[in-house]
């Protein structure tokens, strides 16, 4: 009998993480970790002291003057364009001029030999204002009548009016959604290295090389071919990262090549908290009509969004709210708005979901109203408004739903955890009275992959094999802890049949791989996986050809196998097969690229299909309320998710698992506060609670749902992780309200808003029992 050998760390395997070990024993190398060379500069940024003001004067006499200060950088420095867009509709100046649009707005940049020197000089500034009246909350931008900071859109289909008039019942609600700080480990951080003529080179932590390649140009006023960006890895990112390095590495860039020596600009947690964009709030007013059975024949509903004094994505984010903001449910009738409202805050940007979370969370509000309007549980309303076949089974923007798994999902969740007897047992619980109250929630997620721009999804990857059998792969995604890394290796790994270890992964570049899109959308694994393997069908295709002909042997009868290839009937080690291709002249490099098929979107119309397919997932969450103090905690969390057929089913789950604790800090912990200032008072891990801990679901139970193949030619079949899990610790936030409803005999739906801090929760019970 004939033994197997198989390769190690080949596609649909666990595998760990490739910098696991370096993660923590802190041998992984950082932007802050470049050693330094002689002579390096750091800079650090001046900001506003006001919300919305004019600037009258300008005095840095003071700070020029400082000990170890080389010089000030100012919006007059700019040699080419004083914006860092990245939608290029050139309102986000790199250095505010004349106005200041929100407290934290960057002013100057002073550069000093240290970057303790550069901090302490940035506080002598002395600028005066006019102040003027300034606007935090997206509602009252609405009634001050300030415009929309990028244009709005609108999602329709059937006839609203007649959906409103055949409904038995109509509900109006409104609800406010919070914004979320990304919190990332490592925070934001460029470091700039002056060449010869135009040339800069910038490492930095960006989702978005080649954005910020396209903007450190942009402010130089010097073609792209000039500016390299690199990117090793990233301490976390969630979308913080994708727009909002622009400032820094156009920063750095502009004072290295102004003083010809490296710069780099890290600002402290304060200043970066205070000075970068977050996840929109959101405010949703909604009219839903349903039935007796609880299905929605109607829903007119828009989304106002705190979008910040400039618009970077938040078209985008606020079209992609009203892509989800059906999440699972079918709306015969339909009229979605969004209102991307400019407020004297800073600029938004993406966020892990990017706009689809606030979605989700408004769909289920509705949901959440029919059930308490019409005494059923929840999830019976859930059920009967699934999307179906045929007549069922188009979104507001006109897509077919055609891979529905959900139903599925929901069905396998309700049984393994037990759902119905332990809803059975809560109320149970509930009617003794008492002061701790519990709740149970089973919600679902169906959630869009791609970029709705849809140039954004093109990919491409470099694929060199050496002449000693090694292999070098190099993509045009970004490692920010997610491990696409391992995952784009194993692909390789699996189409040369040669173990993962034989496999390099060198840091992203421009100079490697250019145009790149961002790491975002969850479409990092499936856009730069397809280019990847196509690289490597470009290499084997030339050695087949070769092979076949240097063996005379047919095509079909050269085939990798485990580290070796077979040729006819002989067998050759990979390394020695590959050493004689490369005597034999044979090109072992290939670029590979990558484009998304299908997907098509006008906006205008508000039609079409931005989405290549969905991924789903459900969870159920059970939670006990102090109804004394509004305390509470995640007695258990079950989870069952959808990722295809999964490339990487233990780095899948921590995906799974790292995004519901996140999502769980949005919904319930993590508050962003304003004073009336305008100024962020919530600025540090001292006033903004992440979830620790003692947070997390004292039982939670992860699966992924092990039968699941994507139906579209995804990489091997597999589906994105990155977002769509985010969304399903909803359940926590439904589960809350139910508790809270409890104290009112469930007759009246508790319109928590999120996140369900302690305070809102006991603020809804003391309302209640009112």
């Amino acid at each position: 009998m004939t033994e197997t050998v198989s390769i190690k760390g080949g596609v649909h395997r666990d595998l760990a993480h490739d910098s696991a070990a370096k993660h923590v024993t802190g041998a992984a190398d950082y932007t802050d970790d470049i050693a330094e060379p002689i002579g390096t500069l750091h800079a650090y940024f001046g900001t506003s002291g006001v919300a919305h003001a004019r600037i009258t004067s300008v005095d840095l006499d003071a700070v020029r003057a400082a000990p170890g200060v080389v010089g000030v950088l100012t919006a007059q420095d700019v040699p080419g364009v004083n914006d860092v867009s990245p939608t290029g509709r050139h309102d986000e100046p790199l250095f505010a001029k004349d106005t200041i649009e929100f407290w934290g707005q960057v002013v100057f940049a002073v550069v000093a030999e240290s970057r303790d020197e550069a901090r302490r000089a940035a506080a002598l500034a002395q600028i005066s204002y006019e102040t003027l009246a300034h606007v935090i909350e997206a509602d009252e931008a609405i009634a001050k009548g300030y415009p929309d900071v990028t244009d709005p859109m609108t999602l329709q289909r059937g006839d609203i009016a007649k959906g409103q008039a055949e409904a038995a019942h109509r509900i109006k609600g409104h609800m406010r959604i919070g914004g979320q700080d990304h919190m990332y480990l490592e925070g934001h951080i460029a470091f700039a290295m002056p060449g010869e003529d135009d040339d800069v080179v910038v490492h930095c932590s960006t989702q978005h090389p080649s954005e910020a390649q396209h903007m450190v140009a942009h402010v130089l006023g010097v073609p792209n071919n000039a500016v390299v960006v690199n990117v090793r890895r990233m301490g976390g990112g969630f979308g913080g990262k994708e727009s909002q390095m622009n400032q820094f590495a156009a920063t750095a860039a502009l004072a290295a090549k102004r003083w010809k020596r490296p710069v780099k600009i890290r600002p402290d947690r304060d200043q970066d908290m205070e000075s970068t964009g977050k996840r929109h709030d959101f405010v949703v007013d909604y009219d839903v009509g349903f039935g007796d059975d609880g299905r929605i024949t109607a829903v007119d509903a828009q989304f106002a969004a705190r979008c910040g004094w400039s618009s970077d994505l938040s078209g985008p984010v606020t079209d992609r709210a009203l892509f989800h903001a059906d999440n699972a449910y079918f709306y015969p009738h339909v009229r979605l708005k969004s209102r991307p409202m400019k407020t004297n805050t800073v600029s938004n940007t993406a966020f892990r979901g990017f706009g689809g979370p606030q979605g989700v969370v408004g769909a289920e509000r509705m949901i959440e109203e029919i059930a308490y309007a019409l005494g059923k549980d929840p999830l019976e309303v859930r059920k009967a408004n699934f999307y179906g076949d045929t007549d069922r089974n188009i979104t507001p923007y006109h897509q077919e739903v055609e891979d529905n798994v959900v139903g599925r999902l929901v069905d396998e969740l309700e049984q393994s955890s037990d759902y119905q007897a332990r809803r059975q047992a809560v109320l149970d619980h509930n009617a003794k009275g008492g002061i701790i109250r519990k709740g149970i929630s089973l919600t679902p997620v169906k959630f869009g992959i791609s970029f709705t721009a849809t140039w954004f999804n093109q990919a491409g990857a470099l694929v060199h094999v050496y002449n000693d059998g090694s292999i070098m792969l190099n993509h045009g995604g970004t490692e920010m802890g997610q491990g696409l890394n391992t995952k784009i290796a194993q692909v390789v790994a699996e189409a040369f049949q040669v173990d993962i270890d034989r496999i390099k992964i060198t840091k992203t570049t421009t100079e490697k791989v250019p145009n790149t899109s961002a790491t975002a959308a969850s479409s990092g694994t499936d856009l730069n996986g397809m280019a990847a393997l196509d690289a490597c069908a470009q290499i084997k295709a030339r050695l087949v050809s070769w092979a076949a002909e240097a063996w005379d042997v047919a095509e079909d009868a050269v085939i990798f196998v485990a580290n070796a290839v077979r040729v006819g009937k002989q067998e050759i080690a990979f390394n020695e097969f590959i050493s004689k291709a490369y005597m034999a002249r044979v090109q072992l490099s290939a670029a590979g690229f990558y484009k998304t098929p299908k997907i098509h979107w006008d906006r205008e119309k508000g039609q079409g299909r931005p989405f290549y397919y969905f991924a789903y997932g459900a969870a159920v969450a059970e939670v006990s309320v102090d109804t004394l103090t509004g305390e509470y905690r995640v007695d258990r969390a079950d989870v069952l998710h959808d990722v295809g057929k999964s490339l990487n089913p233990v780095l899948d789950k921590g995906q799974v698992e790292g995004a519901f604790v996140q999502g769980l800090g949005w919904l319930t912990s993590e508050e962003l506060v304003w004073d009336d200032k305008g100024r962020l008072r919530t600025h540090a891990p001292s006033t903004y609670k992440i979830p620790l801990a003692g947070d997390i679901p004292l039982e939670f139970n992860v699966k992924l749902a092990d039968w699941s193949e994507n139906r579209e030619l995804t990489i091997k079949r597999s589906k994105a992780v990155g977002e769509p899990p985010f969304m399903l610790p909803i359940c926590v936030f439904e589960a809350l309200g139910m508790a809270v409803a409890s104290v009112a005999d469930y007759r009246e739906c508790p319109r928590l808003d999120a996140p369900a801090t302690p305070e809102r929760v006991l603020m809804a019970v003391e309302r209640l029992k009112a």
